[in-house]
């Protein structure tokens, strides 16, 4: 079992920045793709940003410019720096493992991200 914690979460004011990290139990290596994941109230969760293996990445449209992913598969964390936030970034944001081969996911328990003023 792969077990993920996110860390980072809180409360911003818009134009802000906040650092997302997620630390997972076992060697992610060059099997697990990596990914954010945030859902607002009353809304459906959807990707924020992947990190591939092999190292593509891909951005919701609404992020881009603004949010970077980046892996450190040494330490087994990934992280989401966000700057510029507004308040359609309020979310609970999610860390996801997926297993290349067989697809398997995993989530953390996510982070609460505010932006108000």
């Amino acid at each position: 079992q792969v077990q993920l914690v996110e860390s980072g979460g809180g409360l911003v004011e818009p134009g802000g920045s906040l650092s997302l990290s997620c630390r997972i139990s076992r060697n992610i290596g060059n099997i697990y793709d990596m990914g954010w994941y945030r859902q607002a109230p009353g809304k459906q969760r959807d990707m924020v940003a992947r990190h591939i293996v092999g190292g593509r990445t891909e951005y919701a449209e609404s992020v881009k410019g603004r949010f970077t992913i980046s892996r450190d598969s040494d330490k087994n964390t990934v992280t989401l720096q966000m700057s510029s936030l507004t308040p359609e970034d309020t979310a609970f944001y999610y860390c996801n493992a997926r297993q290349i081969f067989n697809h398997q996911e995993f989530w953390g328990q996510g982070t609460q991200v505010t932006v108000s003023s």
